[in-house]
């Protein structure tokens, strides 16, 4: 797919949503938004999409509610007047010990990590389908896709995140007959969170067979190449430095 004067729809504008938007807005396409707490780092965002000269929208939402879902996507597409791309990036990454997983937590989790990513990609596919075709891109993680949970407390979005690669499958054999593709990126080391301290950064580069953290273009690498694939539909690439081999 071109991407010049398309459109896009990033829910999640912080860190790794940022450089996203960076990009594509530098390969031509305008960008909206999505945030619920992080306005700061959504406002730095869209400032540097128009620094690139494209259109940049801000929506606040809270993705866990099926309505916030529906206006955010039909407000990004009425403001930027189509939408061609969702690229589902809103998280809840906490640990919770088993003990400790009330309903409450449970959903919490789930609701953002994987109900809202059906419920965007349901209210984006009559927008996508109006443009003649389009893409859906999902975010899960290298542990969801390796197949099997290696750290305790992380059960909801462990759940959560093999639940994404199993909806990206699903939308992208109900989709691709209007040319909708939907594909998944396994993120693996890419960024330290914060606090991180250098001992536990050095153990992931051990940890990692390449032997480094993969920094954000990489998942740019990736959101650029599913984009603009014409024929890469239903996948989960593993973007993690081959953890998922070790």
């Amino acid at each position: 797919m071109k991407l010049l004067d398309r459109a896009v729809l990033i829910t999640g504008g912080k860190r790794i949503g940022a450089a996203i938007a960076v990009d594509l807005a530098r390969r031509g396409m305008d960008v909206a938004l999505s945030f619920n707490r992080s306005k700061q780092e959504a406002d730095e965002a869209a400032a540097a999409v128009r620094a690139a000269g494209r259109s940049a929208v801000l929506i606040r939402a809270d993705v866990s509610q099926a309505q916030e879902c529906d206006r955010l996507v039909n407000e990004a597409a009425a403001s930027l007047g189509r939408l061609d791309v969702l690229i589902n990036m809103a998280s809840v990454y906490k640990s919770v010990p088993i003990g400790e997983v009330s309903e409450a937590v449970w959903d919490a989790t789930v609701d953002v990590d994987l109900k809202a990513a059906f419920l965007c990609a349901r209210a984006a596919i009559g927008h996508l389908r109006a443009a003649g075709g389009g893409r859906i891109v999902n975010f899960t993680d290298w542990v969801a896709a390796s197949g099997r949970p290696r750290y305790k407390g992380y059960v909801p979005y462990y759940v959560a995140k093999r639940g994404v690669i199993g909806l990206t499958e699903a939308l992208a054999l109900e989709l691709a007959a209007d040319q909708i593709l939907v594909n998944a990126i396994a993120p693996g080391p890419i960024l330290a969170p914060p606090g991180t301290t250098a001992e536990e950064y050095k153990s992931v580069e051990t940890s990692t067979p390449v032997g480094r953290w993969g920094g954000e273009e990489e998942i740019v690498k990736a959101v650029a190449f599913l984009l603009e694939s014409d024929f890469v539909t239903g996948e989960t690439i593993r973007v993690d430095g081959g953890r998922h081999v070790r």
